[in-house]
């Protein structure tokens, strides 16, 4: 399902009238609380806001959320957020899953967005932010491919309009819950990746674990919570037996796990996520996003991040493991 709000106001008298929505605001927030009372009817609805930058993806993932069965409302301007919220709550259970999207396309009413998420706070809703991002590239890449505009490029280029964008975002991103980095992943991946995260993550309600190896001449993943850097090992890639085999085959993780440095290496790793992971837990993390990387993304990192996937599923957390760039020359 999906209902859709408009994109923008119009100029004329727009100060005006955002003072008049900002007063009427705050009257139906009081309403709002002295009707629940203090109450909390509709407990159990899950509350997402979608946001990031334009072209990351936001419009495929709204669609994955509807097959999903959630309810979906695009381009909400924030000020209607809190009420928003309050209708559902009081749906005696006829809307169970929310997905809101609000992003720069609501102009200078985005601005508002804080202030909408602290009125949720005061109505006692919970809610996760997931927030859609890519590289510069990418993003100028997928502009130019659909010759679509950018919203903050009038009068600018693409790019200008992509760093303006990143910038007024920066804070949104802070607050995330979850980051998704779309540069290097299909349409299939990403909603692999809102499946994993928000049915199957929410089914075991437990810490969910993803795992990415990667080249480091082909940049960081900008969405990982933890990095490791797993260069200093001796490199199959110099060995020429050993060079066009992928990761996963029993010569290279041979050569690999045979080393000291290896051994030595995953020794404190494991006690290190053995000590961090049920911190993580206590603190209500959902979802975390472990990064190992070589130099190309093909041999040492696959092979490391196999091992670490095998010790955590000992460990009974739920892991996913994405060898992305093993594949690139």
């Amino acid at each position: 399902m999906r209902s859709s709000a408009p994109s923008s106001a119009t100029s004329s008298g727009r100060k005006g009238r955002r003072q008049a929505a900002e007063a009427a605001n705050s009257l139906d927030l009081q309403a709002l609380l002295r009707r629940r009372g203090g109450k909390r009817p509709g407990e159990g609805v899950r509350f997402l806001i979608i946001t990031g930058l334009s072209g990351a993806g936001k419009s495929h993932a709204m669609r994955v959320f509807e097959d999903l069965n959630f309810f979906v409302v695009d381009n909400l301007p924030p000020q209607l957020l809190p009420k928003f919220a309050d209708l559902c709550l009081h749906s005696d259970g006829k809307v169970q899953r929310v997905a809101v999207v609000i992003d720069i396309r609501g102009g200078e009413f985005f601005d508002d967005l804080f202030n909408a998420l602290g009125q949720l706070g005061e109505l006692r809703v919970t809610y996760q932010i997931l927030f859609l991002d890519a590289a510069d590239d990418v993003l100028v890449r997928r502009f130019k491919e659909t010759r679509r505009k950018h919203p903050l490029a009038q009068g600018r280029t693409i790019l200008q309009g992509i760093r303006a964008e990143r910038r007024r975002l920066e804070a949104v991103k802070e607050r995330a819950d979850k980051i998704i980095d779309t540069s290097t992943m299909s349409v299939r991946d990403l909603r692999e990746e809102i499946i994993a995260t928000y049915v199957r993550g929410e089914r075991a309600g437990a810490l969910e674990v993803s795992i990415i190896s990667f080249g480091y001449k082909y940049g960081l993943p900008m969405d990982a919570d933890l990095v490791f850097d797993v260069r200093f090992l001796p490199n199959p890639h110099y060995q020429p037996a050993l060079r066009p085999l992928p990761g996963a085959s029993p010569p290279v993780r041979s050569f690999v796990l045979g080393q000291k440095e290896t051994q030595a290496f995953l020794q404190h790793l494991f006690a290190m996520v053995d000590y961090l992971l049920p911190q993580f837990v206590q603190e209500g993390k959902t979802h975390l996003s472990i990064a190992i990387g070589c130099t190309g993304g093909k041999h040492r990192s696959v092979v490391l991040a196999d091992e670490l996937s095998a010790h955590l599923r000992s460990r009974d957390y739920k892991v996913r493991v994405r060898h992305r760039d093993v594949r690139k020359e």
